[in-house]
């Protein structure tokens, strides 16, 4: 698993910001579940930037879910409009601005070659705003056909990957009738990611730059 925290004894603190309401989930749920679990000093801080009040509801839902048995978290919801990040980017870089203060060790954000434009915006926003940090894109499959080739990856145990599946198809009912978003898509991608890992299942990332 990671070994980015200082100290093991210390709080390892993390950034989670995905676009929609399932964003993070989808792509790196199983990974929350692990971090979760072996990290008993672990604080999160999950930003989802945009939902109307339905898909609010449900980013509480689902981060409530994945953050069962973290130390402390803190899930924040914004109202951007959905499809419209790049015509709102100076009010979204404010909001990124004022995270600084959270100081993470580790930033999940969206892959920076993900064809869908709110996601491009908060990958460059978090490159820009993170220098130091370590910072790991996740992958999220859809029609745009754009998984590219990841370099690092995250083994999952069969259960942390049906845990992952279970909470997604809990969470998120307004997705369920949309024909991607079904336990087989979500089971399809980490076998994928596993195989190329020599494993059964893993969720994988884009690992720009890594400073060991």
């Amino acid at each position: 698993m990671f070994t980015l925290s200082p100290d093991p004894g210390q709080p390892f603190r993390v950034l989670f910001v995905g676009a929609h309401s399932d964003d993070i989930e989808i792509g790196c749920g199983g990974t929350v579940l692990r971090l979760a679990r072996e990290y008993p000093r672990l604080e999160v801080k999950w930003v989802v930037f945009s939902g109307n009040e339905a898909r609010a509801e449900e980013a509480r839902r689902g981060a409530a879910l994945f953050l069962q048995g973290v130390a402390r978290a803190e899930v924040v919801i914004h109202g951007f409009r959905d499809g419209f990040f790049p015509a709102q980017l100076e009010a979204i870089k404010e909001q990124f601005e004022a995270l600084k203060g959270f100081e993470p060790h580790l930033v999940f954000t969206h892959a920076r070659a993900d064809r869908h434009q709110d996601h491009r915006v908060l990958s460059d926003l978090a490159w820009n705003t993170w220098r130091s940090q370590t910072v790991l894109e996740y992958e999220i499959p859809k029609y745009d056909g754009d998984l590219g080739q990841p370099n690092l990856y995250v083994r999952l145990e069969p259960e942390v990957l049906e845990r992952k599946i279970d909470y997604l198809m809990q969470a998120f009912g307004t997705q369920r009738s949309k024909h991607w978003f079904d336990p087989e898509t979500f089971r399809a991608l980490p076998r994928l990611r596993g195989m190329e890992s020599a494993t059964r299942y893993a969720e994988a990332f884009y690992a720009r730059k890594v400073v060991i």
